[in-house]
């Protein structure tokens, strides 16, 4: 899941780089949405998730399932019960030992299983049990942080692509009144006007859509925040993305160790061996230790006559129409099947971490590419317009210096958002933070 919200971003993100970007809402609109930080927007977001509440409730079951577990080997299971009950006609009542119209009954009842196999396979079983949810819950916070991240960059990457779109749309506006002075004093034909005015209408369209994308992703990240309506994230710094603070081999080690899937895998194997032995051990005898009071009168709470018993049994199931047998080639199979996809999952390990380990070396290396080549662009714009107003070159030349102007602009955008979300896929993956979150503390 982590990998294909990792891909859809990079595809998503890419796919933009070819249209304009977005125009910023107006100041008096800004100052009217809510402004959250990273850590801010997390805290709210991981409470309002309901996949990382319905964890929460899945682990507070299975604490209470691996108590019930423990306290069965000490506490016996009681019941008690109170009837009153009124007849149409006296009769005998051998709790008072003459006739009356109405009869109460008090019962205690308690029983203890002095020895069962599936009491102790019980104990492993929910151990396992509570270990799978706690794995689940750490699982669904990171999930939901990871979503939350993405909503945070895309509203951020958005409002910088909105500058670079504003800045494509007056550059396309500065030609066109050049060119038209151009063309006016005889220097350039009437070609030259007419092609930035097509371009200048190519960036007012993109432009225009992407103020559409900077609405929506205002409205998710708002969402996530548990607003109904935009919301804007505190700016970031803009500085290279740092190295990973770990090697390859020490993520994929950390991983196998305390990945959240990984520990849920091992963990559900665990608890189907255990249901497992649950089922073999009903081959085994049942002890069973039972006792009970009741008490019999014509009043609400009897006390006339009252009667006592012990009871120890033992149970040896024979045979049950093969239900046992059943039961037991189900929970093998159900292990069998823990037991694969844990395997597999271990063994895909080097690949998942890999993947998202070299995302993110690769967007900081594209990132400090996309610098230089914003450097360039930049420079080799201001040649071309300084060649154009001289008449050295063509309009076109000018157009697509623009043009690579914007796309390099677009890039430097891209592959720092885009390593962001990389690194925040990697952590969600080991289960743990590698780095302070922006916004902590305040």
């Amino acid at each position: 899941m982590l990998i294909a919200i990792l891909a859809a971003s990079v595809v998503a993100t890419s796919a933009g780089a070819g249209k304009s970007m977005p125009t910023p809402a107006s100041a008096a609109q800004q100052d009217t949405v809510p402004v959250f930080t990273l850590a801010q927007a997390l805290d709210r977001a991981v409470q309002l998730n309901p996949g990382y509440v319905a964890a929460l409730g899945s682990v507070a079951e299975a604490q209470w399932g691996r108590t019930a577990a423990r306290v069965a080997f000490f506490v016996p299971s009681a019941t008690v019960s109170l009837g009153q009950t009124w007849y149409s006609q006296p009769f005998f009542n051998f709790g008072t030992l003459k006739q009356s119209s109405t009869s109460s009954t008090l019962q205690l009842q308690a029983e203890y299983t002095i020895f069962s196999a599936r009491k102790f396979t019980d104990l492993g079983r929910t151990q396992a049990e509570l270990e799978a949810a706690t794995a689940t819950e750490v699982q669904r916070r990171f999930l939901a942080a990871l979503l939350t991240e993405a909503a945070y960059y895309g509203v951020l990457a958005d409002l910088e692509l909105t500058r670079v779109a504003r800045e494509r749309s007056q550059r396309a506006e500065q030609q066109l009144i050049a060119s038209r002075a151009r063309v006016t004093s005889g220097a350039a034909v009437q070609t030259d006007s007419l092609t930035v005015r097509i371009e200048l209408i190519r960036a007012q369209v993109g432009q225009l859509s992407v103020e559409s994308d900077l609405t929506v992703a205002r409205l998710e990240f708002g969402r996530r925040v548990g607003i109904a309506g935009p919301a804007d994230p505190a700016p970031l710094d803009t500085a290279l993305a740092p190295p990973l603070p770990l090697t390859l081999e020490d993520a994929v080690r950390r991983a196998l160790e305390q990945g959240p899937a990984y520990r849920i895998a091992r963990a559900q194997e665990r608890a189907a061996e255990a249901v497992l032995k649950g089922e073999r051990g009903s081959y085994l005898p049942t002890l069973t230790l039972s006792a009970a009071h009741t008490r019999f009168d014509e009043t609400v709470f009897p006390n006339a006559f009252g009667v006592s018993n012990i009871t120890v049994g033992v149970s040896l199931p024979i045979w049950n129409d093969g239900r046992r047998e059943l039961a037991i080639i189900q929970a093998r199979t159900t292990r069998d099947v823990s037991r694969a996809v844990r395997s597999d999952l271990e063994r895909a390990a080097v690949r998942d971490v890999t993947f998202l380990y070299d995302a993110y070396e690769t967007a900081r290396a594209k990132f400090a590419l996309a610098a230089e080549a914003l450097v360039a662009a930049r420079e080799n714009y201001r040649v071309q317009g300084a060649r154009y107003r001289s008449g050295a070159t063509t309009v076109l030349d000018l157009i697509q210096a623009q043009n690579s102007l914007s796309d390099a602009e677009a890039g430097v955008v891209q592959a720092r958002y885009v390593a962001r979300l990389a690194f925040a896929a990697l952590e969600a993956t080991l289960g743990a933070r590698l780095a302070p979150v922006p916004g902590e503390g305040q």
